[in-house]
């Protein structure tokens, strides 16, 4: 990340073909960070802010309760520092592991660092405290972003009675034996999941397409001068489709999903994720204005922590309520492919956005 181009988005690709590879496997999964820098580096904060995302999106200036898992990828050493800057700039609570507001635990004590997974980590630590100040943040650093790392990762975040919600801003292609691994996203204490839906355009990826995750898509928000909405429409970038080896799951069947033929359809929900309409982070120092699907998944972990119900079989039932606009703004408005229905976003549900972008925390 030390190449930052001016003004050109820096990349980190979902492979998520829109085939099955011959002889891919869980053991072939290889996890990627969704994450897109918007600009270059600079001394001053440039974004979305903590207060403006939360009027556009209806959510309260504190609160959270519980503990938000992050389960990331290698080590960031800088981590708690980083935070520290941040909180500073946007006059947030400290959160610390002196207070006890943030955790960090190493599932190994080899784990590495590397730059491209410190980035992500970065924005959903900095980004979920954001947005509930008051929640608990827990790291969880895996050794590598194999598959079989991050679900060592989940089990450690699973185990724990403390954590409300789970984020895991990464993604891969899909592989025949993912339907066996769904037990991986079941707490015993009643902990929501939540995955990004990946970066590539159309196109289903791992985990989100586990029918016991929360899918986050991505959106791109138009501002007024005065920082309210002008619009909101389907991010191109966002990941969605319909999960290769997924079975539909019996929220989406009593919604009855158009086109979906049985399987499991992506995203569920969305959330800004436009690197033009993107987030700033701090690390070491520097401020960047990040993007893409990985910003929406800790936030929404968040949300989970400021109100109630937070999970896929009340979004739908909400949705298909008479006072669904209590709940989603229903994006209808763009595209993230060329493939006809599926890319496009629409009324109701869609590929792209799922239900919609948050306007509640109570669902």
């Amino acid at each position: 990340m030390n190449k930052l181009l001016s003004a050109v988005f820096l990349v980190f690709y979902f492979i998520v073909p829109s085939f099955t590879l011959a002889g891919y496997r869980f053991s072939d999964f290889q996890g990627r960070p969704p994450i897109h820098t918007f600009g270059g580096v600079g001394k001053i904060p440039t974004g979305i802010t903590p207060s403006q995302i939360k009027k556009i999106y209806h959510l309260p200036e504190s609160g959270g309760h519980g503990t938000i898992a992050i389960i990331g990828a290698y080590e960031d050493p800088s981590i708690e520092s980083d935070l520290h800057d941040f909180n500073r700039q946007f006059n947030l609570p400290e959160c610390t592991i002196q207070n006890s507001c943030f955790e960090k635990h190493k599932i190994s004590s080899g784990v590495k660092f590397d730059n491209d997974w410190a980035m992500e980590t970065t924005l959903d630590v900095e980004w979920a405290h954001a947005i509930a100040p008051k929640a608990k943040i827990l790291l969880v650093e895996a050794t590598t972003p194999s598959g079989a790392n991050f679900l060592k990762a989940i089990q450690y975040a699973t185990s724990r009675s403390d954590v409300v919600s789970i984020s895991m801003s990464w993604g891969g292609a899909e592989f025949p034996e993912e339907t066996t691994l769904d037990s991986y996203f079941k707490s015993q204490y009643g902990a929501v999941f939540f995955a990004s839906s990946g970066d590539n355009g159309t196109g289903a990826s791992w985990p989100a397409a586990s029918p016991w995750v929360i899918g986050v898509g991505g959106t791109t928000l138009s501002l007024n001068h005065d920082g309210s909405v002008k619009k909101e429409i389907a991010w191109s970038g966002s990941g969605g489709g319909i999960s290769i080896y997924e079975k539909q799951p019996q929220y989406q069947i009593d919604y009855s999903i158009t086109k979906s033929n049985g399987f499991r359809a992506i995203p569920d929900i969305a959330y800004d994720a436009d690197p033009a309409s993107g987030f700033p982070i701090i690390r070491g120092g520097l401020w960047r204005t990040v993007g893409g699907t990985s910003a929406g998944s800790p936030q929404w972990a968040a949300i989970a922590t400021l109100g109630k119900g937070v999970e896929n079989k009340n979004f739908y039932t909400d949705k298909a309520s008479v006072n669904s606009q209590l709940y989603f703004t229903d994006i209808i408005s763009g595209k993230n492919g060329a493939c006809g229905y599926v890319c496009q976003a629409r009324k109701r549900y869609d590929y792209v956005t799922g239900l919609g972008s948050p306007l509640t925390v109570n669902f």
